[in-house]
């Protein structure tokens, strides 16, 4: 049999400027920092003329408004349209009139044909928030720094880390004013938007990576 060679190539992760998501805020290599927003979308297609130009107008005067870059990232991903299925199929088995059974089974058959036919799908749309004045650099980039003495270095090392979380909470406060800014801006013109927790935040960046795995721990933000 021969040997399995051991991969020692770059990983996934070598390719991702993310040093840590901490209490859902990402914190980058270079110690600055991000927020993730999830924002509802807005069918501008089904608005009249007057409330077009009325939300666009109000988006310019939003991004205007704002004095730091933001980031609009879309992910797209073909629709599951099996858990809708499976929910058909069930109804199938407690429907009592044979017509009624006859239609489900015509109507998920229609359900099969449609989405093979086109792509259907579904989109979630993130504003990513940076804050760098003043970088997070946290005990493990110290320079000269050496995890294994930081973790038995005694007391000096606990006052080191207390004074980066207090430099962590101080600059995620001047990020927080940012992200309330960013939100109220969207709530104008009627985008609802909502910051993500740690394990949602660890969720978009695997998609990213994995772009036939589903949203399963995003919520999806009605209108």
């Amino acid at each position: 049999m021969a040997d399995i060679k051991k991969y020692t190539g770059p990983r996934t992760q070598d390719f991702i400027p993310v040093k840590e998501i901490r209490d859902g805020i990402v914190v980058l290599e270079d110690g600055s920092l991000r927020a993730i927003l999830l924002a509802s979308a807005i069918n501008i297609a089904l608005k009249s003329p007057d409330e077009q130009q009325a939300i666009v107008m109000q988006f310019q005067g939003f991004l205007n408004s704002i004095e730091f870059p933001i980031e609009i990232s879309v992910q797209s991903r073909r629709y599951d349209i099996k858990p809708y299925l499976l929910t058909l199929e069930r109804r199938i088995e407690q429907q009592q009139e044979e017509l009624l059974r006859l239609q489900t089974k015509e109507y998920i058959e229609f359900i099969k044909w449609f989405t093979d036919s086109v792509n259907i799908m579904s989109k979630k749309f993130y504003v990513v928030i940076p804050y760098s004045g003043g970088a997070f650099t946290g005990t493990q980039e110290k320079k000269g720094g050496n995890i294994l003495k930081e973790l038995i270095g005694g007391s000096s090392k606990k006052s080191s880390f207390k004074e980066d979380s207090r430099k962590f909470e101080e600059q995620r406060s001047q990020l927080e004013q940012r992200v309330a800014i960013v939100k109220g801006g969207l709530s104008r013109f009627g985008v609802r938007s909502e910051q993500l927790n740690t394990e949602q935040a660890i969720e978009v960046f695997y998609n990213m990576f994995n772009p036939g795995e589903t949203h399963r721990n995003i919520p999806t933000l009605e209108q």
